[in-house]
């Protein structure tokens, strides 16, 4: 009889048991399908739940019948679990209202937006897949602050609180490895990379020095790519224009066992016959990623790209060409080569709750080889002129480490990183010989033909022993426990370039180094309600790259040693900033400020020459001083109204032209610097209507002010566009058709108005110096179609 209670009571304790499930599967976002890290799956209560692994696997077990499904940025789900509770798969919709709330760039690991005290803007994969860019110049530009040149066939420049244009001042990096050592920078190096690929990109203005090295001045831009996805899928799409530009392109990936998962992804282009002459081009690129679940704590991450571009440059043009819509090119001999192969092992340990370390080793092989427009050498009214050839390789091999530990005081979290790239490099430069067919007058060249492949005159000839070390630290702390919402980030970095170089052309040898410490403060205050403000102090560095320093000096008399630029100074920047966000009318709005005052020192400035050649200064003061901003509206779940700007002044404060007293002008203080907009501004309005679901239709304007040509402040680029603007001023219209995610279609129409305008206007100092000028594309429609495969498992 004692024992009669325990009969009922076991019965109660087996219901409980059996009534218990499992409920396991995996979050992914619904637009890219990657697998979300973090993502909470709870009971509605909220007393039980379970977060999403690496590869966005979940296990709970709960006898509840639905559960909440949710992740910072990403609108909620609720989940009925009754019909399965085992291979759930979740499709979480991104809240695009929710704008910038997590992202990596700005502390190497994954963080809330508003814990970053820098200025920096996130392009989802939402935008990113709307827009169907052909080139990387239509994603950035959408950035504010962000002015990235289209210089033809991928080729570009940049501009980033800094005047755009060719400088080494801004870091380009794909899942946050430089494309590049540091100084090795090429302004075209995003070419190097597969648009295809990418699955998000962050831009981070102002010195990014602290945590990811020197030249990031202006900015830098991350470039992340597309993960496994969590079901199977593919895609197959063509692309072409009316200038003969064609792309076939290929992307899938899945999870080929519970723990491993791949993605690839690649494309095929050609240009041929297009609006600009001597603009013929082919590139393949292909990237590979795979991702190794080892534990619910260690992931292992392998991934290489591909990318092999060859095409022919067209030359800027002169006033007569340009004002004509003569889309020529003085030369027909002129091209760029580019080879690039880069390959990463990424492991990940998760160590506790407060502990996780990564460890980055890569590898690069990249060649380019040109012959560029931009080398040629001609003085005004000569029937001859100069050309070059050169061919600069490298191969790095490079070790990053870092470390990130939670402290049990003032909430602070503690990273901790360091770095090693030894890169041997080569570059070699030889003499073209060229005749120049003047236009009438003799103050511009319609024609240069080569008469002679001078391989005897050498212009340059080195090779270097590249190798960069870093080590960096950032502390984000609440300092006082009574404020919460107040966080103190402390950071700093160590870097040292040094090489070793043997100089053939004046038959020397040695050694140099470049070497800085590098600091940043910030604060960010959370207001609450999706407010918030932030300040940071932080300091940046640039070393001079290595072409510089081993390019012969303009004019040197006949018969006179050459003379080369070993006493450069690497440039330094001081970055003051204050900024905040707002998100209003319950996440209708967004509005995001920054104020930024960059000082520059010894900034690595350059002054053409009346022959089109280089002279390189070390030296003098320089401002650039700024507000960016931008609004996001989205009044309707139909409507997304997207605006984004900056208003600047890059300002000479001391530099010196010419310390001979026979010369009109002895320094440009005070004087705008060239290339310098006082105004850019990008804004867009998107239509998706619930009447026709999978159809969408947005409007792109493109401004930029106008702008002075050269340093002494003599001639503007003023020319007027859409509206009467002055500057650039460009409309573009964008629509494409989904059908149930498997049949996409698109048309792209780009400066709509057919507008005339330059991305570059330049002009030498010398009074008899002419502007050249950069043509942007005419009205151009790119039409593409898309299958996409979407498996279930």
């Amino acid at each position: 009889m004692k024992h009669s209670f325990l009969v009922p009571l076991a019965l109660l304790v087996s219901q409980a048991v059996l009534a218990q499930r499992t409920l396991s599967g995996r979050v992914f976002d619904a637009v890219t399908k990657e697998p979300l890290i973090g993502a909470t799956v709870r009971t509605p209560d909220g007393k039980t739940g379970a977060s999403t692994t690496t590869s966005g696997y979940f296990s709970l077990s709960t006898d509840a019948t639905q559960v909440v499904v949710s992740a910072i940025g990403y609108q909620p789900f609720t989940l009925n679990t009754a019909a399965n509770a085992q291979a759930l798969r979740v499709a979480l919709q991104p809240a695009v209202e929710d704008l910038q709330t997590v992202v990596v760039t700005a502390s190497r690991e994954a963080q809330l937006r508003t814990d970053a005290p820098v200025a920096i803007s996130q392009l989802s994969p939402t935008v990113i897949q709307d827009t169907k860019a052909t080139l990387l110049t239509e994603l950035l530009n959408k950035v504010p602050g962000v002015v990235m040149l289209n210089y033809g066939n991928e080729q570009h420049a940049m501009g980033i609180r800094q005047p755009f244009g060719t400088s080494a001042y801004f870091l380009y990096l794909e899942d946050g490895i430089p494309l590049r050592p540091m100084g090795v920078f090429n302004h075209n190096a995003l070419l190097e990379s597969n648009p295809l690929a990418i699955s998000s990109i962050e831009v981070v203005k102002g010195p990014a020095s602290s945590l990811y090295g020197p030249e990031a001045v202006g900015g830098a831009i991350n470039l992340l790519t597309k993960r496994p996805t969590s079901v199977p899928t593919l895609s197959v799409g063509v692309q072409g224009d009316q200038y003969g530009y064609r792309r076939v392109q290929l992307g899938g990936g899945g999870m080929l066992t519970p723990t491993l998962g791949a993605f690839v992804s690649g494309y095929v282009a050609r240009q041929r016959n297009g609006w600009q002459a001597q603009s013929d081009y082919d590139k393949q690129s292909v990237n590979g990623r795979l991702e190794y679940t080892l534990s619910d704590k260690t992931r292992l991450t392998a991934a290489a790209s591909y990318n092999n571009y060859d095409s022919q440059t067209s030359s800027a043009v002169d006033s007569v060409a340009y004002y004509r819509r003569e889309y020529s090119s003085t030369s027909d001999f002129t091209y760029r080569q580019t080879y690039a192969l880069r390959a990463r092992l990424t492991a990940e340990h998760q160590w506790n709750a407060q502990g996780t370390t990564m460890l980055s080793t890569y590898f690069r092989d990249n060649r380019v080889g040109q012959n560029p427009s931009y080398g040629i050498r001609w003085a005004s009214g000569a029937p001859t002129a100069r050309g070059e050839v050169n061919v600069n390789a490298f191969k790095s091999y490079g070790i990053i480490a870092q470390h990130s530990v939670k402290l049990n005081w003032l909430g602070a979290k503690l990273l901790g990183g360091a770095s090693f790239d030894y890169s041997p490099t080569r570059y070699d430069a030889h003499q073209l010989d060229l005749a120049a067919q003047l236009r009438p007058g003799g103050r511009s060249v319609e024609k240069y033909t080569v008469t002679a492949d001078r391989k005897d005159v050498v212009i340059a000839d080195y090779d270097t022993d590249l190798r960069n070390s870093a080590v960096y630290a950032q502390l984000d702390m609440h300092p006082l426990p009574q404020v919460a919402a107040l966080q103190l980030t402390l950071g700093g970095r160590f870097d040292r370039l040094a090489f070793d170089y043997n100089n053939y052309l004046d038959r020397s040898s040695g050694s140099k180094q470049y070497q800085q410490a590098t600091p940043k403060v910030g604060l960010t205050y959370e207001l609450g309600k999706g407010r918030g403000v932030y300040a940071n102090y932080s300091q940046g560095f640039s070393p001079p790259g290595l072409t510089s320093i081993f390019r012969k000096k303009p004019n040197t008399p006949a018969g006179a040693p050459a003379e080369f630029y070993y006493n450069l100074a690497p440039a330094r920047f001081y970055n003051r900033e204050i900024g905040g966000w707002a998100s209003l009318f319950d996440n209708q709005v967004y509005v995001d400020v920054a104020l930024y005052q960059l000082d520059g020192r010894n900034e690595l400035l350059n002054i053409r020459q009346p022959d089109n050649s280089t002279d390189y200064q070390s030296a003098g003061k320089t401002l650039h001083r700024g507000v960016e901003y931008g609004l996001t509206y989205k009044p309707t779940s139909e409507l997304f109204f997207r605006f984004g700007g900056t208003n600047a002044v890059h300002r000479y404060q001391a530099f010196a032209l010419s310390t001979s007293t026979t010369d009109a002008v002895q320094n440009v203080n005070g004087k705008d610097m060239p290339q310098a907009p006082r105004w850019v501004a990008n804004t867009e309005l998107t239509y998706k209507p619930q009447w026709l679901p999978g159809w969408r239709v947005a409007g792109e304007y493109q401004r930029i002010s106008a702008w002075y040509q050269n340093q002494v402040n003599t001639v503007r680029y003023a020319d007027t566009g859409l509206f009467g603007a002055e500057g650039v001023s460009t409309l573009n219209l964008r629509t494409g058709y989904s059908w149930r995610e498997t049949v996409e279609v698109f048309v792209n129409v780009l400066n709509l108005t057919n507008e005339r305008y330059a991305t570059a206007a330049t002009r030498g100092n010398a009074a008899t110096d002419r502007s050249t000028y950069t043509p942007g594309a005419p009205r151009t429609v790119s039409v593409g179609v898309q299958y996409n495969f979407i498996g279930s498992k």
